[in-house]
């Protein structure tokens, strides 16, 4: 009944209200970043949903989108804004995904949504993570997130979607509440530092 009803309507409220609540921080931070990022204060960029369907997940964005001499995007670390890592450290750049919430596309809790191209390389057991709507924060990213592989990883966001309950939620928001006030591993998006989750697969099979 919870993962069916309660939890959506949960995720309503909720959103609803933490988007009113944080309103007057939403409006400062598009501000500042219509001029630090020359008028693009959102990233945008396609992930899957509930049972894959594709979505635009939408988070400020804290990276330029500067170029080299051959029309390439710089590294990540050449782009990034003192102000975008500031966003990034207190999950400030998370607050547009309240409302992805509203809309349906996301839940509070869930497994994160990854990117589209990683599709083809979940295992069958792995692929139960799209049977629910990703998540703003989750079972992994609780477990600390910057310190698990991939495998480790995917085990976390199936052991959650098994065990789905008001509880399990309650107890992920609460502990990433805490995470979040202490700027311990809140880089809910972030994967620097590991492989993309296609290379990994890759070289998984070529060995």
């Amino acid at each position: 009944m919870y993962k069916v009803f309660f939890k959506r309507l949960l995720d309503l409220i909720l959103s609803a209200i933490g988007f009113i609540l944080l309103f007057p921080v939403f409006a400062l931070i598009w501000i500042v970043l219509l001029f630090v990022n020359k008028g693009k204060p959102f990233f945008l960029q396609p992930r899957p949903g509930k049972n894959e369907k594709i979505f635009n997940i939408l988070k400020f964005k804290t990276m330029t989108d500067k170029k080299d001499e051959n029309g390439n995007l710089l590294p990540d670390e050449l782009r990034v804004t003192r102000f975008g890592t500031f966003l990034r450290k207190s999950s400030l750049d998370e607050i547009p995904q309240l409302l992805s919430i509203v809309k349906g596309d996301m839940s509070l809790v869930g497994p994160r949504p990854l990117r589209v191209r990683y599709l083809p390389y979940y295992t069958k057991e792995e692929q139960i993570r799209h049977t629910v709507r990703p998540g703003v924060t989750g079972l992994a990213q609780i477990s600390g997130r910057s310190n698990l592989d991939w495998d480790t990883r995917l085990r976390k966001d199936m052991e959650y979607v098994q065990n789905l309950s008001f509880w399990l939620d309650i107890k992920i928001i609460f502990k990433t509440a805490l995470k979040v006030i202490a700027r311990k591993d809140v880089a809910l998006d972030a994967e620097s530092g590991i492989p993309d989750f296609d290379t990994y697969r890759k070289n998984m099979l070529s060995e």
